[in-house]
């Protein structure tokens, strides 16, 4: 039997003011569920607070990113080396501002990985609940 869902908790990550020049750590939870077989749900934590900020994007945007510049818009991630590790930045842009994350690349791998013992890439439709969605997008529309 599969796990229903795919998580890593308490990812240390970076809020930067520039690349290089962290302004805070933050904890970042990546959560992947073949439901949403396109999707990697991530939601940051600031630290000795309750406040949470949650971002969704794509599986595939991420992975590309583990390895080149990708994204455009909202949602913009690229490798990045610092002294002590291999990291990746993610930067997301919203209507208040926009955050400059550093996380490690290793951890994100990881998770990658487990994603695809989930839903193998490429089988992303077969996972899809095709009149579930079309409820969805008729009941907004």
């Amino acid at each position: 039997m599969r796990p229903s869902k795919v998580a890593i908790t308490g990812l240390p990550v970076q809020l930067l003011l520039s690349p290089g020049a962290v302004l805070m750590p933050l904890r970042m939870d990546l959560a992947y569920e073949p439901d949403d077989p396109y999707a990697v749900r991530v939601l940051f934590t600031y630290p000795d607070t309750r406040r949470t900020v949650e971002w969704i994007m794509g599986r595939d945007l991420l992975a590309a990113g583990m390895v080149e510049p990708a994204g455009e818009g909202d949602v913009r991630i690229w490798p990045a080396r610092t002294a002590a590790r291999d990291a990746v930045h993610i930067r997301l842009s919203g209507l208040t501002g926009t955050a400059l994350f550093e996380a490690p690349a290793e951890e994100i791998a990881a998770f990658l990985r487990a994603t695809e013992a989930v839903v193998p890439s490429g089988t992303e439709s077969r996972h899809l609940d095709m009149g579930a969605l079309l409820t969805h997008l008729l009941a907004e529309g």
